[in-house]
């Protein structure tokens, strides 16, 4: 009895236990000998439909060519400098034949100067005569003399610096006459102004210094909302 349960017991325990695969059977064909022969078979086949293929030559160069054709050859010959009688780029210049290329530098341009050039320009010249050359060019110098600033058309009166220049007392020392009713709008006239001196071209194109009719001198010393020349005089001192 107990011989018959081992013999079950192993029976059962080979039942659950799953079957080990065959290593070179190989993923997808029965095994690797199986595989290589089928692959051997195949690229002979292969190999006989090429060499079975019909070879197409390419076309000779006696074949018509249309009109575009020969266009489009002649730009692609033209851009590489391959063109009849023109060499492609690189290639040196056989004797006694010109390089007709685009690309190719004329070096006989005569508008390009050789002056940098020591061996060409000693060829021609010696020290003596380059030294009489720049004579000849000072010779010719003309030197302009400066000239006065000339006044804008439609401008009599004087400019603030002109003024200045042109007068010589001091600030506060009456010199023109004024109205007494002046002084009293001095003060609010030239609050208007956001410099004295624009407060003063003002005044000199308004009449000024012999008139006031804007109220802005009212002491007659010819200088508006206390404007001063001081600083244009010692400009002009100095220099």
């Amino acid at each position: 009895m107990r011989g018959l349960c081992a013999v079950l017991v192993v029976a059962g325990v080979a039942a659950c236990t799953s079957s080990v695969p065959d290593s070179g059977a190989g993923v997808g064909f029965d095994d690797y000998d199986t595989y290589l022969s089928e692959k051997q078979a195949r690229d002979a086949e292969l190999r006989a439909q090429r060499s079975g293929a019909q070879t197409i030559a390419p076309p000779s160069a006696s074949a018509a060519t249309t009109p575009e054709q020969q266009t489009a050859r002649d730009a692609v010959a033209a851009v590489r400098g391959t063109g009849a009688g023109q060499q492609g780029r690189g290639e040196s210049v056989p004797a006694g034949i010109r390089n007709t290329s685009p690309n190719a530098p004329d070096l006989n341009n005569p508008s390009i100067s050789d002056e940098q050039n020591f061996e060409a320009v000693s060829a021609r010249q010696s020290i003596e005569s380059d030294a009489a050359r720049r004579r000849a060019q000072s010779a010719q110098y003309e030197v302009i003399a400066p000239k006065a600033i000339p006044s804008r058309p439609g401008r009599d009166a004087q400019t603030p610096i002109e003024f200045a220049l042109a007068t010589t007392h001091p600030v506060g020392q009456k010199t023109y006459r004024r109205s007494v009713l002046s002084t009293n709008k001095a003060a609010k006239v030239c609050a208007g102004y956001t410099s004295s001196e624009l407060a003063q071209d003002a005044f000199l194109k308004a009449g000024g210094p012999q008139k006031d009719k804007l109220g802005v001198d009212p002491d007659g010393d010819g200088y508006a909302c206390g404007w001063s020349p001081v600083k244009y005089r010692t400009i002009a001192k100095r220099g």
